[in-house]
């Protein structure tokens, strides 16, 4: 049954604890919306375990089964999906000709197809309605080619561009579509990033540049950053606008990266060589 009431139904994915996906639920939730969060273990929510403005649910973005499970409990409960932000993302550190497949793959999985798999689940109930948000998180990260980053780099620059498809698609349907780029924000990419390299096989070819590699997996904590709750404020007024902006760009280099992107490739390799040791 729907909800008799005016307050935006928000289904966050990727909400852990010390993320970005979770201070935007936290966001969210103070401008008064149902906010649905979810994340692959309800336990790294429990903070929210027993606010009423929160409804948890497992969710896992690889899985068909588990996406639509999630959309179905949604919907049943709130008889709408107002707003999809796709949030959840995983990342990958290593040199491409030497990184397993299947790390490649999940990479893909999670950061590409996760968020295609949420919008083809939410897409029907939005269209039926002719109104809908759909909010998809990408990087800054992707303006530029990035050496031991490049799984990451080509995910989101493959979701910024399914995303500006998506603008041109959905707007027949009254679905609003916009595409999030942050900058340098305080979250768990960090610790995701050096847990993942932690993780690697054993380098072969690349094993005298093991020491630069393991640099980039603490790269992001080097890097000057915003809190996620500051970063979540703007974009949540940003994304709750009467007529939302086709793409919102906040945080420390974004607005530096946008402009590298458009310098010669020449500049850019000489930068990225320099900044990275590579």
């Amino acid at each position: 049954m729907e909800l008799q009431d005016n307050k935006p139904v928000v289904l966050i994915t990727g909400c852990s604890q010390g993320g970005i996906g979770h201070a935007l639920a936290l966001e969210f939730a103070s401008k008064g919306c149902h906010v649905v969060a979810t994340a692959r273990s309800k336990r790294s929510m429990k903070d929210l375990e027993h606010d009423s403005g929160f409804f948890l649910h497992e969710l896992d973005v690889v899985s068909d089964e588990s996406v639509k499970n999630c959309v179905k409990n949604v919907v049943a409960k709130f008889g709408r999906i107002d707003v999809l932000v796709n949030n959840a993302g995983v990342p990958c550190i290593g040199p491409l000709v030497e990184l397993p497949l299947s790390e490649i793959e999940l990479g893909f999985n999670t950061n590409v197809y996760g968020p295609v798999r949420m919008v083809q689940a939410v897409f029907p109930h939005m269209a039926s309605k002719k109104k809908g948000k759909i909010v998809n998180v990408g990087s800054a990260s992707a303006y530029l080619p990035a050496p031991w980053n490049g799984v990451y780099v080509a995910n989101k620059c493959a979701l910024h561009s399914l995303t500006d498809t998506l603008r041109l698609e959905l707007g027949h349907f009254g679905i609003e579509v916009v595409n999030v780029v942050p900058g340098a924000i305080t979250s768990n990419i960090g610790k995701s990033c050096i847990s993942s390299y932690n993780q690697r096989p054993e380098w072969k070819l690349y094993k005298p540049f093991e020491e630069i590699i393991q640099e980039r997996a603490y790269f992001y904590r080097t890097l000057k950053r915003i809190p996620a709750e500051v970063f979540a404020k703007d974009m949540v007024a940003a994304v709750m606008k009467k007529n939302p902006p086709a793409w919102f760009s906040s945080g420390p280099y974004s607005t530096l990266m946008a402009i590298l992107y458009h310098m010669p490739v020449f500049v850019q390799d000489f930068i990225v060589k320099k900044t990275l040791k590579c």
